[in-house]
């Protein structure tokens, strides 16, 4: 299917039409619900760090930096993109398995159009544009965890962003959008896969839609492991 995607080529005036109306559909139509969870889960993750550090002796900085650690390594990815999956791969799934159903896919293939380039081509770079919607996840879970802190009266501000600081590495941030590049890749095949062969009528659309959100969940998970054991270990 990979091979077939970037083979015959749609002319450019019409991919770009649809690369665009992928990028709005699938990249700004997430900012909302991705700044929502990130913003709260952000201030729950320092909220429950501050309420376990019982220990008068340890710094309240620590809130700060578990925070940061949190968001960046794991949250902002691996959490995000598990949640795009089911968001963005189950409308990739139901276009396309609507398409396929409809017989639009073959009408398409009778004029002569690569239809996986048409169809795929145009959400795999939508989502290259994913380390975006990373970024904004990554600075709202620390700001959220910013209010959360400070405003609830678990630590002052200085000590918050002093913990934000603390022992900063770059490669960390690195590491998160590295993750992302292969989940973005993850989210744009598998539910198109998905979508393109399946078969059956329209109650299938949903079906095949539930089946690819929990293979896209999983190849996720399994990536992460993956990418975590070679570049952190």
């Amino acid at each position: 299917m990979i091979q077939s995607v970037f083979g015959k080529f749609t002319k450019w005036k019409i991919l770009k039409q649809l690369i665009l109306k992928d990028v709005d559909t699938l990249i700004i139509g997430s900012m909302g619900i991705v700044s929502f969870i990130s913003f709260f889960v952000g201030g729950v993750v320092s909220i429950q760090t501050a309420l376990n550090l019982e220990n008068p002796l340890l710094p309240k900085n620590l809130i700060g930096f578990a925070t940061r650690q949190s968001v960046i390594l794991e949250f902002a990815p691996t959490f995000i993109s598990i949640i795009m999956a089911g968001k963005v791969g189950s409308y990739i799934t139901s276009s396309i398995g609507t398409m396929r159903v409809t017989e639009q896919i073959d009408a398409l293939e009778i004029m002569g159009i690569n239809t996986y380039n048409y169809l795929i081509f145009p959400k795999i770079v939508s989502l290259s544009l994913y380390p975006l919607v990373i970024c904004v996840s990554m600075f709202l879970g620390v700001f959220g965890g910013y209010i959360a802190c400070v405003y609830g009266g678990f630590s002052t501000s200085a000590d918050f962003i002093e913990g934000v600081q603390m022992d900063f590495v770059p490669f960390h941030v690195g590491y998160a959008f590295i993750k992302t590049i292969f989940f973005a890749f993850a989210l744009a095949t598998i539910p198109s896969y998905h979508g393109y062969y399946m078969t059956g009528g329209a109650l299938d659309v949903g079906k095949a839609s539930t089946v690819s959100f929990v293979w896209t969940s999983v190849v996720i998970i399994l990536l992460n492991y993956l990418i975590t054991q070679l570049l952190l270990t």
